[in-house]
């Protein structure tokens, strides 16, 4: 098991975040629940052993984030076979810029009516320690997240029957239900076949 593990508040976006992105894929349905757009932020210093995107690691990787691509990605989340937004990397959490631009617009426009799902290296625990210490961006980012594939990958716990994730330590979570809980919930949809083996703390 080889990554990183941040003190609460050492790691900051405004830090670290050049806002720019490494992919966007419209349409797909591999990340996350339906069809989906999948924005990959540029940016991690998690350094995952076995990590499966090791060019988004650096934050000047892809290109900027601009106006051109915010459209093209809400045009393309207001098509009614989408089902939402999901936010991948690199570090969502470290580029709070682009996440909170991209989804404060998506909640303007179109609410509730589409989720917003979100890999982080940041476990949920370590999660709310970062919003207790100040980090403010993050606290906002977590509040707008419907569900959270929390931990880093661990290549000795890899398992490729696993729905969501890479590695048995990872979980799927109820953003919003463990934000109000203060504590892990798992997604209920990690129960469906396949999605075996979730490690919940509820």
């Amino acid at each position: 098991m080889v990554y990183r593990t941040p003190r609460p508040g050492q790691w900051r976006a405004q830090d670290l975040s050049h806002d720019r992105v490494a992919d966007y894929k419209p349409f797909v349905m591999v990340d996350g629940e339906g069809v989906r757009c999948a924005l990959y932020v540029s940016g991690c210093t998690f350094a995952c052993d076995g990590c499966f995107n090791r060019a988004a690691w650096s934050f000047r990787y892809g290109r900027p984030y601009d106006d051109a691509l915010e459209e093209r990605i809400l045009a393309d989340l207001h098509h009614e076979a989408v089902q939402g937004l999901s936010l991948l990397g690199g570090e969502p959490f470290l580029n709070t810029g682009v996440c909170l631009r991209v989804v404060r617009r998506l909640r303007a426009e179109l609410g509730r009516t589409k989720d917003v799902w979100c890999w982080t290296g940041y476990t949920f625990e370590q999660l709310l320690a970062e919003v207790d210490a100040g980090q403010h961006d993050k606290a906002a980012l977590l509040a707008e997240v419907d569900v959270l594939v929390d931990g880093p990958f661990d290549a000795g716990r890899k398992d490729l029957t696993l729905a969501f994730r890479g590695s048995a330590n990872q979980r799927v979570l109820d953003a919003r239900r463990s934000l109000a809980q203060r504590r892990a919930v798992p997604w209920a949809g990690a129960e469906a076949p396949g999605a075996t083996d979730l490690l919940a703390t509820a």
